[in-house]
This record gives C-alpha cells, sequence and structure tokens, in this order.
C-alpha cells in the first residue's frame, strides 16, 4: 500500500489541539491505523494531523508566495 504521507522520521512530538467534525476525526483515526499496517509502526493520529499539515503548507505555491509577502510573517513558536 502506497500512502502520501511517509513514514515519518524521529522527532520531538508536538502537542495539537483540534476540534473536527466526527468524520473527519473518524477518517484520521482510520488513517492512523492504515500507517501503522504500512510501517509497523504506531503514531498518534494527532502527530498524522501536524506532519498533514506541515505537508500541506510546504505544498501549497501560493501560500508561500503570499506568505513571503507578509510584512512580519509569523515566527516558530507564535
Amino acid at each position: 500500500m502506497n500512502l502520501r504521507l511517509a513514514k515519518l522520521p524521529d522527532r520531538t512530538p508536538v502537542k495539537l489541539t483540534l476540534a473536527l467534525d466526527p468524520e473527519t476525526a473518524a477518517a484520521l483515526q482510520d488513517y492512523a491505523a492504515l500507517y501503522q499496517q504500512s510501517y509497523g509502526d504506531a503514531e498518534r493520529a494527532e502527530t498524522l494531523a501536524a506532519a498533514m499539515i506541515d505537508m500541506f503548507l510546504a505544498s501549497d505555491a501560493g501560500f508561500r508566495r503570499a506568505r513571503e509577502a507578509l510584512p512580519t510573517p509569523a515566527s516558530k513558536g507564535d
């Protein structure tokens, strides 16, 4: 099986709090189960969601261009 999200590298976990609709939360839990089947490592849904958001932002060229134009873009930790 080929998942769009590659196996996550070892890293310090980041706490993420999101409010999701029930269908999205269930889909994220299913993704975590499929991730474990694919890679043999269990990852929390929250960890996968953070990686998915990172991947989405990195692939959005319009966002990158617009962000560069911001007078004071947010820095890490903001």
